[in-house]
């Protein structure tokens, strides 16, 4: 089965806190797959909570491929084309920010069921290396993240917070998306990031991806030219 969209023609928005965070929108067929995979094998996904700083009950890793611990094992739950696709993006990214002759290696990818009062801390990433990119796609999402009990009119139950590592005045150094079903975020290892928790009904079901870079910020880096 071919995939739906190529990512050399795919569109995506790019925001700016110090590093850049690209949103994208999966295609229809992977993010079928991947809600099938996981709800089809779920019985047989390793879990993932001892290597994760969540506090969330159901954390299931679907691919790992990092160094073999006491907590995770090598493994692969998804066909190939999935695999692919997720190099594709990260290849996108990588292009798109002007880094040139870099090696990667997906590292790994698990998921996320929330339920109501479960939430991420600020937290960053890393894989085998500490230089590298993470991911949040969304997967499921309740009907509603529940009674806001102040500030109505900007909610936060259930947001994903994106957190730069920009600073000052006038500076745009956070970013807290109206989240959908399908989307997905790529972003450096090294950005910190945080989910808050929601009440009522339903679960909100995430993925996350690591991919490491070999990265020297001399030989890996092109001159960034000012974006208009």
């Amino acid at each position: 089965m071919g995939l739906e969209q190529n990512l050399n023609n795919i569109t995506f928005d790019p925001y700016y806190l110090g590093q850049t965070v690209l949103k994208y929108q999966v295609p229809l067929d992977v993010f079928s797959i991947i809600n099938h995979v996981y709800e089809t094998k779920y019985p047989t996904l390793p879990a993932a909570n001892k290597q994760l700083i969540g506090k969330i009950e159901k954390e299931h890793s679907l691919f790992y491929q990092g160094t073999d611990t006491s907590k995770m094992h090598h493994h692969n739950m998804l066909p190939k084309n999935i695999i692919d696709w997720f190099d594709q993006a990260m290849d996108h990214y990588l292009n798109y920010n002007q880094i040139k002759g870099y090696k990667k290696s997906l590292n790994s990818i698990w998921v996320n069921q929330m339920f109501q009062h479960e939430y991420n801390p600020v937290h960053v990433h890393q894989g085998s290396l500490y230089t590298g990119l993470s991911s949040v796609m969304i997967l499921k999402l309740p009907n509603s993240f529940g009674v806001e009990y102040s500030s109505e009119h900007s909610p936060t139950n259930g947001k994903l917070q994106i957190l730069g590592s920009t600073s000052g005045q006038f500076a745009a150094c956070d970013y807290s998306p109206h989240i959908a079903e399908r989307d997905f975020y790529i972003f450096p290892y090294d950005v910190r990031h945080c989910v808050y928790p929601f009440n009522g009904p339903g679960y909100r079901r995430t993925l996350s991806a690591n991919m490491d870079v070999e990265y020297n910020p001399i030989i890996n880096r092109e001159t960034i030219n000012v974006r208009k």
